[in-house]
């Protein structure tokens, strides 16, 4: 998968561009069209709730315990 971000200092939104299986793609699309909504809300609609659902599971960026340790400094010889 291949995935570009699009964003501008001027921009409020950034894009995101992804590559998928062309027959995922169609699907999906169709499905969106049976449902009259744009493919692009349903996908920011799924990235929301992904993130509802998984951002407690992110580290705290202030606990120290969760930062890898380089792998030289595990002995302390450095030779790993």
């Amino acid at each position: 998968m291949c995935i570009h971000w699009v964003h501008s200092a001027s921009m409020k939104d950034a894009g995101l561009r992804i590559r998928v299986q062309r027959d995922l793609r169609e699907k999906f699309l169709e499905v969106c069209r049976a449902q009259d909504k744009p493919a692009a809300q349903v996908l920011r609609e799924f990235m929301r709730e992904y993130v509802i659902e998984h951002e407690a599971q992110l580290p705290d960026p202030g606990d120290a315990s969760d930062r890898a340790v380089p792998e030289n400094s595990k002995t302390g010889n450095g030779q790993g």
